[in-house]
């Protein structure tokens, strides 16, 4: 399987010289396999921290971190890519980009100063105009000094409509899509100080929302109103330490299970989805095999872990019955890896 690999540059303190190529297991199979092989940068880019591609072209986007802009890539060989159009400013280290299940906007969203900008897609693939959503207001002032507001990721859910999170403000702010605009519909406020990070959408219809700085996953869905409440919260899981950050959250093959990824514990939590996907019990709480896991992926029966700080990825087996990673199979040395995306 073939994988690009977004990073840091040395603009944002990392060894990436840009987008690069990840192999794990048989090149072209649809699955991963253990044994890793990295082939090198397939595109020069300037911290490409954040990676995604349009779901019918081979185009991918990607956040250039440090200079505040999206750029879109086309791929033009097996293993190479070029700048494709024209680069689009956005607003302070941008973090995530979604591309809409109709293909013509991104929604990008952005750490350093909350900005969640749209741009616009052609029926290229290239970046068109962009426009900026509505910010963010602090659902609790008078918590003490002024709060900054830090969008990290967009999902697109059922119904034409995106959810985001505000990590710096504890919400996560839902908006509807369609006819020409895009607009704010509800707002569902966490905990003061929780910072709301990364989502996953599961096909029970509920959202699961990874919080950075409690180590939580809290379950969200919609009542018989279409309003977004709080079902339930849980743990990632027993034994983190002060000053952990949760990172990533990604299913399981089938939905029965998450796995959140913690850094400064260097470590990966397993929950499982129980009832009707409203509830979220703690399995356990593993060694990533690297240090800073700030993205990892599941492919089939095989979780890949990027280590930010240890420059590699790790593969690791997930038993089908418990859900729970095994020892590291596989190893590679990878530049200040931030991204795992599945290569057509």
């Amino acid at each position: 399987m073939r994988l690009l690999v977004g990073g840091y540059s040395p603009d944002m303190e990392g060894t990436a010289a840009g987008i690069g190529l990840l192999v794990a297991g048989d090149a072209d199979a649809a699955l991963a396999g253990a044994t890793l092989s990295f082939r090198g940068t397939v595109v020069e880019a300037a911290s490409p921290s954040w990676i995604t591609a349009h779901p019918t072209l081979d185009v991918v986007y990607a956040t250039l971190e440090g200079e505040a802009m999206i750029r879109a890539y086309r791929r033009i060989g097996e293993s190479a890519y070029e700048p494709w159009g024209e680069p689009v400013a956005v607003g302070e280290l941008p973090c995530h980009i979604l591309v809409t299940p109709t293909a013509d906007r991104l929604w990008v969203t952005c750490w350093g100063d909350g900005r969640i900008v749209t741009i616009g897609v052609d029926a290229t693939g290239r970046l068109r105009d962009s426009a900026d959503l509505p910010a963010a207001e602090d659902p609790y002032p008078g918590f003490g000094e002024e709060r900054t507001p830090h969008a990290h990721q967009s999902v697109a859910l059922p119904g034409a409509r995106v959810a985001t999170t505000e990590m710096g403000l504890d919400q996560v702010r839902f908006w509807r899509t369609g006819l020409g605009e895009t607009r704010l519909v509800q707002e569902v406020v966490l905990p003061f100080g929780s910072g709301p990070r990364h989502m996953v959408w599961h096909p029970s219809g509920h959202l699961y929302v990874i919080t950075e700085l409690s180590c939580e996953v809290y379950v969200l869905a919609p009542d018989a109103t279409g309003t977004w409440r709080i079902l339930s919260a849980s743990a990632i899981g027993a034994g983190l330490m002060p000053g952990d950050g949760a990172a990533e959250l990604a299913p399981s093959r089938d939905g029965e299970f998450l796995y959140g990824g913690v850094r400064g514990s260097n470590t990966i939590g397993v929950l499982r989805v129980r009832g009707a996907g409203d509830r979220l019990d703690p399995v356990a709480l593993v060694e990533s095999g690297v240090v800073w896991p700030r993205h990892h992926r599941v492919v089939g029966d095989t979780l890949l872990v990027a280590g930010q700080h240890s420059d590699d990825v790790a593969a690791m087996s997930l038993d089908i019955r418990t859900g729970v990673p095994g020892r590291v199979r596989g190893r590679v040395e990878v530049p200040s890896p931030t991204c795992l995306l599945p290569a057509r």
